[in-house]
């Protein structure tokens, strides 16, 4: 764990950028990702096979690809009770925050002519789950519930199968919870390359959302176009502005709120910022005494809590927690964060799993024009247009425009409905 203590002097925005630049840059894996991408387009489930067991099985032949209607079943029966009623909740906080992003379709009248805005799901998408080091249900909560409640018809998950050959499973029983329509063992840059081209047993999808290691952010990027995506996760972050002077913030659950985001392992940072220097002491004390995580760790002493402020909107954190009544007073001001905690007891862990947001959030200063995963990357708007008595003065209007960009059959088509 790399913690270390500091005060801010001089420019909060340069130290937000100075911040920033504590995560190394990744290496670039794009030459080594096209490879992978052009080889499962021309070859199809041999290629997935191929990378499976180079890259994720240690050559043990994996199971199945598409894992079977009876195997989810199964896997769902065996879950742990507790486990499932923690999921349980999970699927309906998610699915009533998610309810409520969705958009109406609108109609917007003029005179002689009506535009309506109409939003539309997606027939298919694909949600990447990473396997990492353990399992993450949570994940696959947070994407498939986003696309049913966009309604989407066809939602497939897949995540990398370990050792055994098979993916753990209670992914296979949050796959099955959740409402997943088709199930698969792949994963890597190989997976976001099935998914977005298809193979002889995957069908191609219209979006796929999900964090995921490197190999696979850069494959989502190097597929864009030919699908839509949600964004390029990068290492997870957590900003935490502290008001020393409320009681009610209290150094434990403070140390733990930094030491849970620190779990999600190297090139994560977490940041503390607190004008007082006593509970930075003793966030400090807790912190070093544990011997868990890889993670930056900054704790970092201002002058006022505005500067704190100053530093998060530069810093634009995926997570933003605000401890604290002189904190929680710029909540309505902060418009650079992916998630915004505000109380004592709103840790970022709550938002992880069971509040009702999403934890696939913009990562590495995308929040300054990235959303949270929501139904809106599962749908599509697009314009109803219907013209009627008003045809000729809007082609009195544009006919003008059209010809002075040299569009001359532009301007007679909408002449030839002209009422003179």
């Amino acid at each position: 764990m790399q913690c270390e203590r500091q005060a801010l002097s001089g420019d909060a925005s340069t130290l937000a950028r100075e911040l920033r630049d504590l995560v190394p840059a990744p290496e670039s894996v794009a030459e080594t990702v096209a490879e992978i991408i052009a080889r499962v387009r021309t070859s199809g489930d041999d290629a997935l096979r191929y990378y499976t067991r180079e890259l994720d099985t240690r050559g043990a032949t994996p199971s199945s690809l598409v894992v079977p209607e009876a195997e989810l079943d199964t896997a769902l029966e065996r879950l742990d009770d507790e486990i499932r009623a923690g999921l349980e909740l999970a699927i309906a906080n998610v699915t009533r925050v998610a309810e409520a992003q969705l958009s109406v379709n609108r109609t917007v009248s003029f005179d002689g002519h009506e535009v309506r805005v109409r939003e539309v799901p997606l027939a298919s998408g694909g949600v990447y789950v990473p396997a990492g080091r353990t399992p993450y249900p949570s994940t696959v909560v947070m994407g498939v519930i986003a696309a049913r409640v966009a309604g989407v018809g066809e939602i497939a998950v897949c995540s990398p199968p370990g050792e055994t050959g098979d993916v753990d499973p209670v992914l296979l029983a949050a796959w099955r919870l959740a409402g997943a329509t088709v199930a698969y063992r792949m994963g890597g840059a190989q997976a976001i390359a099935a998914l977005a081209y298809g193979t002889e047993s995957v069908a191609p999808v219209d979006v796929i959302v999900g964090p995921g290691n490197l190999y696979v952010q850069e494959a989502k990027r190097q597929v864009f176009g030919q699908v839509s995506i949600d964004g390029f996760a990068g290492p997870s972050d957590l900003v935490v502005i502290a008001d020393g002077e409320d009681p009610e913030v209290e150094p434990g659950p403070l140390a733990l709120d930094l030491l849970a985001q620190a779990e999600h392992g190297p090139g994560s940072i977490v940041i503390l910022l607190s004008d007082s220097d006593a509970l930075l002491d003793a966030v400090q004390e807790q912190i070093e005494a544990s011997e868990e995580g890889e993670a930056i760790v900054r704790l970092i002493h201002v002058t006022e809590l505005h500067q704190a402020f100053m530093v998060a909107e530069t810093f634009a954190p995926e997570h933003l927690q605000l401890m604290g009544a002189g904190a929680e007073a710029f909540s309505a001001d902060i418009r650079h964060a992916g998630c915004v905690l505000i109380g004592a007891r709103s840790g970022t862990a709550f938002s992880d799993y069971v509040a009702g947001s999403t934890h696939v959030l913009p990562t590495n200063g995308a929040a300054r024009f990235a959303s949270g995963l929501s139904p809106s990357h599962f749908r599509r708007h697009f314009s109803e247009v219907r013209i009627g008595t008003g045809a000729g003065a809007l082609a009195r209007a544009a006919a003008p425009v059209a010809r002075a960009e040299g569009f001359e059959l532009h301007a007679r088509s909408m002449e030839a409905r002209s009422d003179g």
